[in-house]
């Protein structure tokens, strides 16, 4: 499974707990594509989102933000790196 991030960019301040329900309402998309939500981060002015899913490749995730209508800039793959802070 790979990591893939959603670039979220909104016009206008939006709100987390819309955006989340509207996403748990496509929870059947989510699971046919094989898609799981990780987390999210949002900025402060919340006018800037980024959304960390596991998922086969980032086609899936596209594809679910797409059934969703979910407002997207970027999907990309990603690499996650632990670092040891010994």
């Amino acid at each position: 499974m790979a990591r893939v991030m959603v670039e979220r960019k909104f016009g206008e301040a939006e709100s987390f707990d819309e955006l989340q329900a509207q996403e748990v309402s496509f929870g059947w998309c989510a699971e046919q594509h094989r898609v799981t939500f990780i987390r999210s981060y949002f900025s402060k002015d919340r006018k800037r989102m980024i959304c960390e899913y596991e998922a086969p490749d980032a086609e899936a995730v596209r594809r679910l933000q797409r059934t969703a209508s979910m407002p997207f800039e970027r999907i990309w793959t990603a690499t996650v790196f632990d670092w040891d802070a010994g």
